[in-house]
């Protein structure tokens, strides 16, 4: 075989067997098994794409809470402090940072740090001139706003009375969380045995309650003008009886004067009292220390006093127990004449004022410390006479639920003078009224006094 026919002999060869290779299968027959169905193959996909992510959400950027309080004792500290983790916890990225004052010197750090215009976020306030001067200087934050947010959602939960304390010229400065009324305590077992079957409603009727008890061989009040603001309570109350909250804001405002006749005129109601000889000997001299003595051993039929009176009168009794039930507690009489409505009230508590440079969060963690539930617990641990309506659910003791409702009722609440007024002023107040009761000031000179220290300290 030539090469040529060898090489188209093997071409021919090759195209033959790729033919074959490219023909259909055969067709199996009956009798061969059948052959095994492949799976399908699915249809070639693009590779799957990993899902979008999320964008990263930025975490709460920290916010921190400076707080200084005046709750030494333990229990009462320890309870604030399970308030702030409780806020903490359920609002991570808030860092509340506590710090605990004994009362003297928290006042002393307090000007301290108003003086250098870098107030506490919250702190303890009695409410009132110096939080009012605070409040002109712009050292603190205006939460009207807040409080009357939602149809005034949070202004509502409190007594309104309680509330204007830390108010000035209609705008909130601070919120109370203790609120408590000065009044009358009596020994009941005493008012019986000088054949006083009720406690007095009127000045008219504690006038002549006083005699009954002189007649009867009793000491009718305790009292501790030595201390000066013992004494005080009883002018101060006075006038709010007969002169009620437009007076005082008149004379404070400066529309008005302290010589107004509401301010002499209870002088001159106080002079009717003193001329009757009610209190115990020694009285410009004692101390309050020396009033509660008194009350607590059952030697004097009542004294004015606020809410903290029960507690002071057994820790200065000899069995260190008191009167026991044989306390009662009623609140000022009414005046006639007076144009202040009787269910005024006079007294003071604490509350939270708000530093300038305040967070929403500090605002909404002091809300958190006014809410019922908080309110209920500081009045079960007798920290406070609670001031949000519901807390009164916290109060055991019947009389210092009465000194509560009494409180809570008040459409008008005077803070004390010495407090609601400047310090100046509040000094002027205190030492005049004294003079009264001492015989060397007549009510129109402490009136004077009073208005010649407001004339120069409220501009």
């Amino acid at each position: 075989m030539s090469h040529k026919l060898f090489r188209l002999f093997s071409v021919v060869m090759i195209v033959a067997l790729l033919l074959a290779a490219c023909a259909p299968a055969t067709t199996p027959t009956a009798t061969e098994p059948p052959a095994q169905e492949q799976p399908t193959q699915p249809p070639a996909q693009e590779p799957t794409k990993p899902p979008a992510a999320e964008p990263t959400k930025a975490p709460e950027k920290k916010v921190v809470i400076t707080w200084w309080h005046i709750s030494t004792a333990e229990e009462h500290k320890a309870l604030w402090q399970t308030f702030a983790d409780e806020y903490m916890a359920a609002h991570p990225n808030v860092d509340i940072q506590i710090t605990v004052l004994e009362n003297e010197a928290f006042k002393s750090k307090m000007t301290t740090v108003m003086q250098s215009g870098t107030p506490p976020d919250i702190f303890q306030s009695w409410g009132g001139g110096v939080m009012i001067e605070y409040a002109k200087a712009g050292l603190l934050r205006d939460i009207t706003p807040e409080l009357d947010a939602n149809g005034g959602e949070w202004r509502n939960t409190f007594s309104p009375g309680a509330l204007g304390v830390y108010a000035f010229e209609g705008r909130n400065y601070g919120v109370p969380w203790d609120m408590g009324m000065v009044g009358f305590w009596y020994n009941k077992a005493l008012f019986a045995q000088a054949g006083i079957e009720k406690p007095p409603a009127t000045w008219t009727e504690l006038l002549e309650d006083v005699k009954k008890l002189k007649a009867a061989g009793i000491t009718p009040i305790a009292l501790g003008a030595g201390d000066k603001w013992p004494a005080m309570f009883w002018w101060a109350y006075l006038a709010v009886r007969l002169g009620g909250k437009d007076a005082f804001e008149a004379a404070y405002s400066r529309q008005g004067s302290f010589t107004d006749a509401p301010f002499v005129e209870a002088g001159k109601k106080l002079q009717e009292l003193i001329a009757l000889e009610p209190f115990q000997d020694g009285y410009l001299g004692a101390t309050y220390g020396d009033q509660a003595t008194l009350m607590g051993n059952g030697k004097a039929a009542m004294e004015l006093m606020g809410q903290w009176a029960p507690s002071v009168q057994k820790d200065n009794s000899a069995d260190k127990q008191g009167i026991g039930d044989n306390l009662g507690w009623f609140p000022f009489p009414m005046v006639e004449g007076g144009k202040g409505d009787p269910d005024d009230a006079f007294g003071g508590g604490n509350g939270f004022a708000i530093g300038k440079n305040a967070t929403p969060e500090a605002i909404d963690f002091v809300k958190y410390l006014t809410s019922v539930d908080c309110q209920v617990r500081l009045a079960k641990i007798n920290v406070a006479l609670p001031v949000v309506k519901g807390g009164e659910a916290g109060v055991s003791d019947p009389l210092l639920l009465a000194v509560q409702q009494g409180a809570a009722k008040a459409k008008y609440f005077q803070l004390y003078y010495d407090q609601a007024l400047p310090p100046a002023v509040g000094s002027v107040v205190n030492d005049s009224v004294q003079g009264l009761f001492a015989g060397t000031l007549t009510p129109e000179q402490v009136a004077q006094a009073i208005e010649d220290s407001a004339a120069m300290e409220l501009k």
